[in-house]
């Protein structure tokens, strides 16, 4: 979703500076439109770093008793007490 917003600010920024003049009152069209570039931009990029955070990462250690193996412990323990 946030990379679908950075698209469509970026497209609507390009529309604003390159291909539309319009007199906004007290606001260039040139103007908002390099703004909202800027802040389709910035949004792709978040959302390209948030997407990496979202992923899980699982490992998975197999156990060969539980396969049917054999497993043998060797401890050379001696006790204090």
């Amino acid at each position: 979703m946030g990379s679908g917003l950075g698209v469509f600010l970026l497209v609507l920024g390009a529309i604003l500076t390159f291909a539309v003049n319009v007199d906004i009152p007290g606001v260039s069209d040139d103007v908002l439109g390099w703004i909202l570039m800027g802040a389709g931009l910035l949004a792709i990029i978040l959302a390209i770093a948030l997407r990496g955070r979202r992923r899980v990462r699982t490992t998975t250690t197999s156990d060969p008793a539980a396969r049917g193996g054999v497993v043998e412990h060797s401890e050379d323990r001696t006790d204090p007490l």
